[in-house]
């Protein structure tokens, strides 16, 4: 029907507004009469309004009835239909809840009678796919589109006019102050209720200060986790459809990403940072004004608000909405993440991430030091940063690390030590932490050798003098000094000059300096490095007050883009936005945030980041000489009859490369000489390397998706042996064997019998895989009596990474002819090896001439063998056995809860966790492992994916891992599935 009056509504002159309460069989019966839809009706929820889903005799969903509350008149509702078709046209992209309409063109729609009254009736568009809501934590990219759909929807309808945008609605944050006030005696816990109201009345006041420059124009108001729906099929859930018009009016066009970022704060492990991707895609499409930027946060608070109020009044007053009283936990969920930071502090973390924050005022610097009788050159600077020496060896780890390193300078003459704002101290992280600590400072710490008077740096009056500190104005700042052993020589409300006495400080005191801007809240002294950026502008560095140069802040941000413009593109790294990695300790990574990370990846340094053994040792020969192997030296010699002592007859004979590409390569150039025939078989769906023989023979369509059809004509592949996802599962698993030894003697059969069959003895790239029992045995057997040689690939599993085997081809009983070795030789020194029979190794000579300027150098055979001698002292092979045993049980027990998982593969410390959809089919779950991987960073682990789909975690940590860590691996992975809706 076409609206005949123009009355809309204005909440305050309502006492509620409880939805209609229809019927299924009353919606049935509107939808065949009134609008020519003989459907099945189901209700969906809706705080004011009654929805439903109509659906055919086959359950498929024709559209929805929604029944407006019958405050809404019709007026409202043709503005709102008019505008879902504005942004429909506008953005192709957005699926968009239109009216439907009948074959004339006219909208699906009419007046019906209800319990509440008279209210319009229409038929929208039905939207496949599930809407956000819900507790499932929302990864960057979901919550970035969130964004650009906020901003897109803006866009569309800056312009738009309608007489059925003007309303007054409680949501219309414009009215929020109002909102709160009425409602709020409907939260019945006084202390909720105050927090709510003081909250309210603060956000209120800021918004104020900008209001007059805050643009208005018609908004959803509603882009809510509830209202946008999920493109069907997409993983993890990407938004790309808008429903529910029903907020539809004027009002600052701010509020409308308000209301989105408020929607994402009740989501699992959601904190407010993470709604940040949000402000930046939304500020891409549609930039934010200054004005905009500093009321957003407050109207997040004042959005927060109004939904606890108006939750618990609708719940009040409409007992039998399930819909309305399941939110309230939810709503206030959202208000306690909304008010979880100061306004400032949020308000300067949105201005830095679209880049409009301004520089940071610097205090003046005194002509007197602040310390009288203690000059700058007599203070030590403490470093406790990242890449500090000071905590090498682990040292960041010891509770007492800042204070030996303060005591160390002053035992060397030091008469004063200081540490530096604002930059991050590794000496504060946990080493195991869900969340980051609190290790950006905000102030600095003093550490006195001697007694000192801390006198005033210029004009001031102190605001307070107590036992513990004084705090004394200083420009636009003011100067904090606490120590527990402070005694004040001024009185509070006293007036000072410079060079007045303030404190004494006697000697052995520690004493804490901080500058706040005046009138601005209390400063925590440490706060988390994601929120550094919105706490550090409300102070200034004290340095400069002792004579010292403030810490330099301006480091270089650009570095990511800095790698990107100078490495070729396919060098790629892990993560869209990874952290920046400057120091490893046995199983941890650090950031420059000083944030440890739990390294499950690293099979490159299997004695743990940062070994002191390794670390000596190559001082100790860098000391002394380093350069090739033609030069005569003992440690080359000694390492290589380690090496080969650790191999069964008749490998006896050693070649030093540098990587386990190298080795590869020349493994198979050994083997293709010693048979005199050129031609090699290997198997599909592996990883050899990058050099040009070794990457022939690499299969693995995630480093190269065109392996298979690019392959040189001299290589040959046959059948991956996956026993799990394979062509041949299980039991069958045993015919892989045969049927490779059939390829083997179809080319033998051919005229072209192969010289090498190459593979990994442990199936690496595709998870950690076992081979099945005998599949080496008898593929060997058929490549020999041919006259080829059998290469093993043992890159990544050889070293005792398996545990119960030193070599993966122990595991299958057999003795290779060429065995290539790399990654865990050096500890993350380049260095890598073949080794051979003597035999073999002298049929080289027919080919020419061998030598590598770096492989087998003299630092490179001590590393060889400090590493060699670290695994046999430290039991790490047993460690493998121990942690990788109890590991491999926790996960096995994870998919007991967790229907993602398929299996779990692999021995030792060489397994892998393979992700499916479904556990018939295993459908690859690649989108859902990557999602998987990003919320693991997020939560204190460093994990990614490898096999062909991309759907399988590889975990080979350092072989110095232990049970705790493991266990934190697994109580984080487990977390992780929980909050991305993977549990069961």
């Amino acid at each position: 029907m076409q609206p005949t009056e123009h009355r809309t509504i204005d909440f305050f002159a309502l006492d509620a507004l409880p939805a209609p309460g229809t019927t299924p069989a009353e919606a049935e019966l509107i939808a065949a009469q009134d609008l020519g839809a003989d459907a099945h009706a189901e209700p969906l929820g809706s705080q004011q309004d009654a929805n439903f889903s109509l659906r055919d005799g086959n359950g498929t969903v024709l559209a929805v009835l929604k029944i407006a509350n019958p405050v809404f008149g019709p007026v409202e509702v043709e503005a709102q239909d008019t505008a879902a078709d504005l942004i429909a046209s506008a953005y192709p992209d957005l699926r968009v809840a239109t009216v439907l309409r009948r074959p004339d063109g006219t909208p699906r729609r009419t007046t019906v009678d209800t319990d509440k009254g008279p209210a319009v009736a229409r038929l929208l568009r039905h939207l496949p796919g599930d809407a956000l809501s819900g507790p499932r934590h929302l990864s960057p990219g979901t919550v970035a589109a969130m964004g650009a759909i906020a901003a897109k929807v803006s866009t569309a309808l800056r312009d738009f006019r309608h007489p059925g945008l003007d309303r007054v609605l409680q949501w219309d944050l414009r009215y929020a102050d109002r909102v709160v006030a009425r409602l709020a005696g409907h939260v019945d816990e006084p202390e909720r209720r105050a927090a709510v109201q003081d909250a309210a009345t603060e956000a209120w006041a800021r918004v104020q200060e900008v209001a007059a420059a805050l643009p208005q124009q018609a908004v959803h108001l509603d882009l809510t986790d509830d209202n946008l729906i999920r493109r069907p099929g997409s993983r993890p859930p990407v938004p790309d459809g808008v429903i529910d018009f029903g907020d539809l009016t004027t009002s600052w066009a701010i509020s409308e990403l308000a209301v989105s970022l408020s929607s994402m704060l009740h989501h699992d492990g959601v904190e407010p940072h993470h709604v940040l991707p949000a402000v930046r895609a939304f500020h891409a499409v549609r930039p934010l004004s200054a004005a905009e930027a500093e009321a957003l946060w407050p109207l997040v608070v004042l959005r927060a608000a109004g939904l606890v109020v108006s939750g618990r009044q609708q719940a009040a007053v409409d007992a039998d909405n399930a819909y309305a009283t399941a939110a309230l936990d939810r709503e206030w969920r959202i208000f306690e993440q909304a008010v979880r930071l100061p306004l400032p502090v949020m308000t300067r973390l949105v201005t830095d991430a679209i880049g409009l924050a301004g520089i940071p005022v610097a205090a003046d610097v005194p002509e007197l030091s602040l310390l009288r009788g203690i000059t700058a050159d007599g203070i030590a600077v403490l470093d406790l940063s990242t890449g500090a020496d000071s905590m090498d060896g682990g040292a960041w780890l010891d509770s007492d690390a800042e204070e030996a390193h303060a005591a160390a300078a002053l035992a060397n003459g030091a008469a004063a030590t200081v540490t530096r704002y604002g930059q991050a101290r590794l000496s504060l992280a946990p080493a195991l932490s869900a969340r980051s600590a609190a290790t950006v400072p905000t102030g600095i710490d003093l550490r006195l050798g001697r007694a000192a008077v801390l006198q005033a740096p210029g004009a001031g009056q102190v605001l307070t003098a107590e036992a513990g500190g004084v705090e004394v104005t200083h420009g636009a700042f003011v100067l904090t000094v606490s120590s527990p052993t402070a005694a004040p020589a001024v009185a509070a409300g006293a007036r000072v000059r410079a060079g007045d006495d303030l404190v004494h400080l006697p000697a052995g005191s520690r004493a804490r300096f901080a500058l706040r801007a005046s009138g601005s809240l209390a400063v925590p002294p440490l706060v988390r490095p994601e929120y550094a950026a919105g706490w550090l502008p409300l102070t200034a560095d004290p340095a400069p007050l002792l004579g010292l140069p403030a810490t330099d802040r301006a480091e270089r941000t650009d570095l990511l883009e800095r790698r990107d413009a100078v490495f070729a593109t396919v060098q790629e790294h892990y993560y869209a936005a990874p952290p920046r990695i400057e120091r490893g300790w046995r199983h941890y990574l650090l950031s420059t945030d000083g944030r440890s990370y739990l390294d499950i990846v690293n099979n490159v340094t299997p004695l743990g980041h940062a070994h002191p053994r390794v670390e000596q040792a190559v001082a100790a020969q860098l000391r002394r000489l380093n350069t090739n192997s033609r030069f005569h030296y003992a440690s080359v010699v000694e390492f290589t009859e380690r090496l080969a002592a650790l191999l069964p007859e008749p490998l006896d004979t050693v070649f030093l490369v540098n990587s386990g590409s190298e080795a590869v390569d020349l493994g198979l150039r050994l083997a293709i000489g010693a048979a005199g025939r050129p031609d090699v078989v290997a198997v599909r769906e592996a990883y050899h390397g990058w050099t040009y023989a070794s990457d022939a023979v690499s299969t693995s369509l995630q480093d190269n998706p065109n392996a298979l059809a690019t392959r040189p004509g001299w290589v040959h592949t046959v059948d991956s042996p996956n026993s799990y996802r394979g062509r041949h599962r299980g039991t069958d698993a045993a015919r892989y064997a045969p049927e490779a030894a059939a390829v083997i003697d179809g080319l033998a059969a051919a005229g072209r019998p192969a010289g090498a069959f190459v593979s990994e003895t442990f199936y690496g790239n595709a998870g950690g895989v076992a081979l099945p029992d005998g599949y080496l045995a008898e593929v060997y057997a058929a490549v020999r009596r041919h006259g080829g040689l059998a290469v093993a690939d043992e890159v990544q599993v050889g070293y005792g990474r398996l545990g119960h085997w030193f070599w993966g081809f122990e595991q299958q009983g057999v003795v290779p002819d060429i065995v290539c070795v790399a990654k865990a030789m050096g500890n993350g020194h380049p260095l890598g090896a073949v080794i051979t029979s003597r035999s073999v190794a002298d049929q080289y000579r027919e080919q020419g001439y061998f030598f590598s300027s770096t492989g087998g150098s003299p630092v490179s055979s001590v590393v060889g063998l400090t590493v060699l001698d670290t695994l046999r002292d430290e039991d790490l092979q047993g460690n493998a056995v121990r942690v990788g045993g109890h590991l491999k049980n926790r996960l096995q027990s994870l998919a007991n809860r967790h229907p993602l998982i398929g299996t779990v593969h692999g021995a030792g410390l060489y397994l892998g966790l393979e992700l499916v959809r479904d556990r018939t089919t295993l459908e690859p779950a690649t989108e859902e492992t990557a999602e998987l991987c990003d919320r693991m960073l997020e939560l204190g682990v460093i994990v990614q994916p490898t096999g062909d789909h991309l759907n399988i975690l590889k975990i080979k940590p350092p072989l110095c891992i232990d049970t705790t860590a493991a266990d934190f691996f697994a109580d984080m992975l487990d977390l992780a599935l929980t909050q991305l809706g993977h549990g069961g």
